[in-house]
């Protein structure tokens, strides 16, 4: 299977082309998705299958930028999914949970209702949509949410700030389960083999936990008291901070559709070691 990453800068298309050595890994420079002339004058042939882990993914910025999200993450997918019709291969598309707006009372099935709370979980759902729209029977769209790997993400952030000897104050009322990266690109070429088309959820599995909670974790593993992390609420957080998107309170995924794909998605906390020890110092 002749494969193409796209993103293959970001932190999941690294991964990705770790995973797939042998595949084709664009960054933005080499094809800018958002770009409908660029995408449909590339030359995808022998491709059986595009990964699509390009997005916009400054999630406050977007707030006060829109256009730069609704490019990348509804044009650009829209984009990739006529090329997909014209020439045949398979579009594996990365989504996410602010899709969503964090009311479920459980793990969020992937049927549940769209229905994000702003900018960048709007572009991403009418990304979705034009995917399905193009695509009806030969499509993979994978939602996932939390993702850390070995870039400059949350847990990145708290292992330098137990360093630097900070105590960091931490929302703690909105919940989810981290995705490590390697996890996710495995989940990816998974699916992408199982002949299996439609919408799929994967993050790490395992105890859902608060970013306080996380952080906290990380804490302790990178030997400071877990005591110094300091809880509090979205509200107060987002208090002096006037362009902070709203999130989703619960971002736990139902894994159930991928398990039965075939993905095993491991504990979130057994990786978690491996991630610190590739955290920039």
């Amino acid at each position: 299977m002749h494969a193409c990453v796209l993103g293959a800068n970001g932190q999941l298309g690294r991964a990705l082309v770790a995973a797939r050595p042998d595949a084709v890994a664009l960054d933005r420079a080499a094809l800018d998705i958002g770009d409908s002339d660029a995408v449909a004058a590339h030359d995808f042939t022998g491709v059986d299958v595009v990964f699509n882990a390009a997005a916009y993914t400054a999630v406050d910025r977007a707030e006060t930028e829109p256009a730069g999200a609704w490019r990348a993450n509804a044009a650009g997918p829209a984009h990739l999914a006529a090329a997909a019709r014209e020439h045949g291969f398979l579009l594996v598309h990365v989504s996410t949970e602010y899709v969503f707006d964090g009311t479920a009372p459980g793990p969020v099935p992937e049927d549940a209702p769209l229905s994000p709370l702003g900018v960048y979980g709007a572009s991403k759902a009418a990304g979705e949509l034009a995917v399905r729209a193009a695509l009806p029977d030969r499509h993979v769209i994978v939602r996932t949410s939390w993702v850390v790997g070995d870039g400059g993400d949350f847990v990145a952030t708290m292992a330098r700030l137990a360093r630097d000897g900070v105590r960091p104050a931490v929302v703690d009322d909105q919940v989810g389960r981290p995705t490590f990266a390697p996890d996710l690109a495995t989940a990816l070429l998974v699916l992408a083999g199982s002949g299996q088309h439609g919408t799929f959820h994967a993050t790490g599995d395992g105890e859902p936990v608060s970013w306080y909670q996380l952080a906290r974790e990380v804490f302790a593993r990178c030997g400071r008291d877990p005591g110094d992390v300091r809880p509090v609420s979205s509200s107060e957080y987002a208090a002096d901070k006037p362009h902070v998107a709203r999130r989703p309170a619960n971002s736990v995924l139902d894994l159930s559709r991928a398990t039965r794909a075939g993905v095993a998605m491991p504990a979130w906390r057994d990786g978690l070691d491996q991630v610190l020890a590739r955290a920039p110092r």
